[in-house]
């Protein structure tokens, strides 16, 4: 059994049932959440908007390996109705938004996947969610705690 731990945001429409219906959808088909964030309002990062984020972080106990997590992250995704543009960063208003951070201690860089998240450490957003639920865990690459990585 793995963990992965995972940052959903939605900064679109009902915010809060985005990532209650995401939260749901994850227990059901990767695995068992077992801890979840509180809520957090955040600006945006990375693009203008209006829209405030809702984040949270939340703890998945699961048999799928991370290909596959990051796979059906995706399919959640767009069932909610995320759309991405041809031309898109990712840095848009969305109706949610699922990042896989680390999966275990896994350290890879391929074409379609880098664990752990490779700009988790420097998203307040992120961390401050992540460091409410697994305050211990070891960053795979820093070799610190969730806790101690400063911003």
């Amino acid at each position: 059994m793995s963990v992965v731990y995972l940052s959903l945001g939605s900064n679109l429409g009902d915010r809060d049932n985005f990532i209650d219906c995401a939260i749901c959808e994850i227990d059901k088909r990767i695995g068992e959440v077992t801890k979840v964030s509180n809520r957090y309002e955040t600006e945006p990062w990375g693009f203008i908007s209006e829209n405030k984020f809702i984040n949270v972080a939340v703890e998945v106990k699961t048999l799928l390996p991370a290909s596959e997590v990051s796979d059906i992250a995706h399919k959640i995704e767009e069932e909610l109705g995320r759309t991405r543009g041809i031309n898109s960063t990712g840095y848009e208003d969305r109706v949610i938004d699922i990042d896989i951070l680390m999966f275990d201690d896994v350290v890879s860089n391929d074409n379609t996947l880098t664990l752990p998240h490779p700009k988790m450490h420097l998203r307040e957003f992120v961390l401050i969610p992540l460091r409410e639920i697994a305050p211990e865990i070891i960053h795979p690459v820093l070799g610190i705690a969730i806790k101690d990585i400063k911003l």
